[in-house]
């Protein structure tokens, strides 16, 4: 079975809007963020801790990505999902995308594809590229892994994921300006052509 990737947010910002509280939250993931790129992760998860328990939903995906990979605080699969989920119920959609993977991969979470669907749909619809080519792997069903295929929606999400890595490639080949960074970096990491053309051609016969 083929295993998706987790996502870690490392941005800074606001969210939305309120007050001292939130304000307290913002600065506490920042450190988190500053520690994390020190390479002082045990700090980095103290400061995601702090903004997580006050509701920060980038705090709560990068504590989770913490304990998925045993990064400053030992790994638990369980509890790396319980945070996904409370970002994930808040409309992140980095937090949903690794959500679904919990439920695709059956990791700190009973295996459920119409859960992994869920979840990555809802991604998928906010422009996630990584929700968008899980969700349109889901459809083609090369593993049999008992998911509905339905190769029309596979075109139909990846067509979305090769848009945005057919203007990386356009942006790469000019000069580099106004260069979109998640679509450059999904030309250096999509799976390739020939799945889509795959697909393509299993659904016009």
């Amino acid at each position: 079975m083929k295993r998706l990737l987790t996502t870690l947010v490392i941005l800074t910002g606001l969210l939305g809007s309120g007050g001292a509280v939130w304000a307290d939250a913002v600065d506490d993931y920042n450190k988190g963020v500053d520690a994390y790129n020190a390479g002082n992760e045990a700090e980095a998860v103290k400061w995601y801790r702090k903004a997580a328990e006050q509701g920060n939903a980038k705090a709560q995906v990068n504590l989770g990505v913490m304990y998925y990979e045993g990064k400053g605080v030992t790994q638990d699969y369980q509890e790396a999902v319980k945070w996904y989920r409370k970002a994930a119920e808040q409309g992140l959609a980095g937090a949903q995308y690794n959500l679904g993977n919990g439920y695709y991969n059956g990791i700190g979470v009973t295996q459920d594809f119409a859960e992994a669907e869920k979840w990555y749909r809802k991604a998928a619809e906010q422009g996630d590229a990584d929700a968008q080519h899980a969700l349109g792997w889901m459809y083609l069903n090369f593993n049999g892994e008992g998911f509905t295929q339905d190769l029309a929606e596979t075109l139909k999400w990846w067509k979305k994921v090769w848009r945005k890595r057919d203007r990386a490639k356009r942006c790469m080949e000019s000069d580099g300006r106004d260069c979109d960074a998640k679509a450059k970096s999904w030309w250096q990491r999509l799976t390739g052509w020939w799945m889509w053309a795959y697909a393509e051609r299993k659904n016009n016969r």
